[in-house]
């Protein structure tokens, strides 16, 4: 079929399903043969839906697409970053909004945390839509580098609107909603962080800062907290903040209480 398809000149979806792992089920093979692998993410809880590609034999496969169920079926989102944020609780504890790219198109997305004390003798770690190793290594750094004792708490970290986050871009805001629900100090609610942290406690600058800075703009965000050494241009409407090291994001978290 495929190869009749391709001598014709029309184009030839085959539709399929997931295992539980989210690979395809059946032959590997068919993936191969096709040009292009979609998945089409989602679930009942939420009216939205994304359209990810992991194979484009003619073209990149970094690009998204949103959409929104609706009475009349699916319509494009224009602008995620809305929609993502539309629920957000501004006055909470434990909330920070993070500036993230998928593909080529910057999106804000709420990373939410809560951090309780643990009645257990081993505390419990419950996350959604991020690495849950990663979140180890964030707390591992709170605790040697900044001297933040966190780990003997339960701790819960949930990504808002069922996206899942997997570029390191996102440490910053994680720390920050950590630090956050730990002292019960709301973040300021006009801003977004970025950045990666390293096992050292610095605060690394990661790509496409410009473009997640137009975007915090566009939407009403007047600062942002980001690595130092970030490159490119700054919107007027907004003043970025730099750190060198998450000891420093701390104090200012701690500070502002």
């Amino acid at each position: 079929l495929i190869r009749l398809a391709k001598r014709r000149g029309f184009c030839l979806l085959i539709v399929g399903h997931v295992t539980k792992d989210g690979q395809i089920a059946g032959p590997r093979v068919v993936e191969h043969m096709v040009d292009a692998v979609l998945y089409f993410e989602g679930d009942a809880s939420h009216t939205f839906r994304i359209l990810r590609g992991v194979k484009n034999r003619y073209g990149a496969t970094d690009e998204i697409g949103v959409f929104e169920m609706g009475q009349k079926g699916l319509v494009e989102v224009k602008n995620p970053s809305a929609l993502f944020l539309d629920q957000r609780d501004e006055d909470a504890s434990g909330s920070a909004v993070f500036a993230g790219i998928e593909g080529t198109r910057p999106v804000l997305i709420e990373i939410q945390a809560l951090v309780a004390p643990s009645p257990l003798g081993t505390p419990r770690r419950a996350v959604v839509g991020w690495d849950n190793a990663r979140l180890s290594m964030v707390l591992a750094v709170l605790e040697t580098r900044c001297g933040i004792k966190i780990g003997a708490n339960d701790i819960y970290l949930n990504v808002a609107g069922g996206l899942k986050i997997s570029e390191p871009a996102a440490d910053m805001a994680v720390a920050a909603a950590l630090i956050s629900s730990l002292s019960n100090s709301p973040l300021p609610k006009d801003a977004v962080y970025f950045g990666e942290i390293s096992l050292s406690g610095g605060i690394r600058p990661v790509v496409h800062t410009p473009l997640r800075l137009r975007e915090a703009a566009k939407l009403g965000f007047s600062s942002a907290y980001a690595g130092r050494s970030n490159k490119g241009e700054i919107p007027a409407k907004l003043k970025l903040h730099q750190f060198s090291s998450l000891g420093e994001l701390a104090g200012r978290i701690a500070a502002a209480k």
